[in-house]
């Protein structure tokens, strides 16, 4: 059974590697040419990431994936989480957003593991600027985005895991809202070579986006110039859709050093997204006793024109009682001349 399991995983593994490659081939493209397709995706806060740990060992996570954060890296780590759990993030993002997640995971016994998370955006208020009025009109606007996650994860052998969500995802611009429903799969093995993991996950497949709301609609008079024709016309705007952004990840961890004492978790990633280039995340992370651990890592390797790159944390782990342990997280993450980001997490299990 293990055998069948573990060459089901390669095949897998294979697949997602491949697919993308095979998928971004364009025989309309002249050769030597490169189409990265910056910015052709919706949906952006569901690149950000997750969890302090994760972005302070570079985002590389989806062969870890040892806390709730899993639900956004690799939705098969929640099977590998006993109990209960509770996690709470909060972002100080660029130009002041808010970004935030608030999830819950518990273990079903034989049956699996459930969990559910939200993620947040909000920029705030901007003024409303238009054309004719480059210094506002008095009004004001926001855009909120936001993400409702249901995962399901099992363990099929003892070494070899795998997990789902489904989401609903939104995003709202002043009076106008674009909605999607999306998917996430993820899978997890270990193996025999020092607790060695690999791990592979798909996120963000579903239908395309497409804004719809009363700011597209207008009044025109198609024949200004004429008379004895309908002076007003109403009339939208024709919005175009937009894919997803979907990402395939592939990663590794391994404990490069386990005394008891003394713990050093060595982690990479690689990713394909459809909308940029491939790039590599990796980290670094030191636990002494299981009390406090430090991190540090860094993001989007060989991506062209990236303004992201290293990352540093640390955190504290505290056991209340022999049931109720917290942990706290804080990531920091920098962004070349767009200045910095700070994470902080919190998490519970009981």
């Amino acid at each position: 059974m293990l055998r069948e399991t573990t060459y089901l995983f390669c095949i897998g593994l294979a697949g997602l590697v491949v697919a993308p490659a095979l998928a971004q081939e364009d025989p309309a493209t002249p050769e030597g040419s490169t189409i990265t397709r910056v910015g052709t995706t919706a949906a952006q806060f569901l690149k950000l990431g997750v969890g302090a740990r994760a972005i302070a060992m570079g985002g590389a996570f989806v062969a870890e994936s040892s806390d709730l954060s899993a639900l956004y890296w690799n939705p098969a780590g929640l099977a590998r989480q006993p109990g209960s759990h509770v996690q709470l993030n909060k972002t100080e993002y660029l130009a002041e957003v808010n970004y935030n997640m608030a999830a819950f995971g518990t273990g079903l016994g034989a049956a699996g593991s459930m969990g559910l998370s939200i993620l947040l955006l909000d920029s705030g208020n901007m003024p409303v600027r238009t054309e004719m009025e480059p210094e506002g009109t008095g009004e004001q606007f926001k855009v909120q985005d936001f993400a409702l996650q249901v995962t399901y994860a099992r363990n099929l052998t003892g070494l070899f895991s795998i997990g789902g969500s489904v989401k609903f995802i939104q995003e709202r611009i002043w009076h106008s809202t674009a909605s999607s429903v999306a998917f996430d799969i993820g899978t997890l093995f270990t193996t025999p070579f020092r607790s060695l993991r690999l791990g592979a996950s798909m996120s963000n497949l579903g239908p395309k986006l497409r804004m719809d709301g009363r700011d597209i609609l207008f009044s025109e008079d198609p024949s200004p110039n004429t008379d004895g024709t309908a002076e007003i016309v109403n009339a939208q705007y024709r919005m175009d859709a937009f894919a997803l952004p979907l990402i395939f990840r592939v990663g590794l961890a391994w404990y490069a050093l386990d005394t008891g004492s003394h713990r050093v978790l060595a982690v990479s990633d690689a990713a394909h997204p459809n909308d940029n280039a491939e790039y590599i995340n990796a980290g670094l992370e030191y636990t002494f006793r299981d009390l406090i651990s430090f991190r540090a890592g860094y993001r989007n390797l060989f991506e062209p024109d990236s303004e992201q790159g290293l990352t540093a944390g640390a955190s504290l782990n505290l056991r209340i009682n022999r049931a109720l342990r917290t942990r706290f997280d804080y990531a920091y993450a920098d962004f070349g001349r767009l200045t910095q980001t700070h994470w902080f997490t919190f998490n519970l299990s009981f």
